[in-house]
């Protein structure tokens, strides 16, 4: 799939401050949100914490969700990449277990489960969130399978996106319970929904 948008429909100069500013502000909101949570993160304390007028978040983003939604575009780019050169069974379980310490370990993973929840009960997260990250994301996941399935190296019964859905939704529900994610996890899925080619 093509890899997730980090560009921002919100004008900006370009010159060496802005970006100096723009980084700024989404590493402020990942790590107030890792400390504070969803719900008591403003933008007043990003501005603060990333030493930027109010005004100047504004002018670049609408809300805090879309500063969060930048912050896990470009975090999950680099920590989160979906395999694209090796559609094998293997690079499939291997990003499985990424996606499982990137929900648990990674702050940009705290960003995706708190916009996931608060999706929940905002129609407008909801959208900015399928639209920029999850629906980018899962073109690509669905491109990993047909890889796969085209090189003879899985042979799922279930559609693409049911497949996936059964892989990631184990993973995704410990993360957001809190719960541990068990060990083999993981291998049990991919041996149960994928069917690897033995051998």
């Amino acid at each position: 799939m093509p890899t997730a948008n980090t560009e921002s429909p919100r004008p900006r100069s370009g010159n060496r401050r802005d970006e100096t500013a723009r980084l700024a502000v989404l590493h402020a909101a990942d790590d107030l949100l890792v400390e504070n949570g969803f719900g008591a993160l403003t933008v007043e304390a990003i501005a603060r914490r990333a030493g930027v007028a109010k005004q100047t978040i504004y002018r670049w983003w609408p809300s805090k969700v879309e500063i969060l939604l930048d912050t896990l575009i470009e975090d999950s780019d680099k920590q989160l990449p979906v395999p694209a050169e090796t559609p094998t069974a293997e690079s499939i379980r291997g990003y499985l277990r990424g996606f499982a310490r990137f929900l648990t370990r990674d702050p940009a993973g705290k960003v995706l489960l708190a916009l996931l929840a608060e999706a929940q009960h905002d129609p407008s997260t909801a959208k900015s969130l399928h639209t920029r990250y999850l629906g980018p994301r899962r073109a690509q996941e669905r491109q990993l399978l047909a890889g796969a399935i085209d090189a003879g190296e899985i042979s799922p019964e279930l559609g693409p996106d049911a497949t996936l859905d059964a892989l990631v939704g184990p993973i995704v529900y410990c993360a957001l319970t809190g719960s541990s994610i068990p060990r083999g996890l993981v291998d049990t899925l991919v041996a149960d929904l994928l069917k690897p080619r033995a051998g």
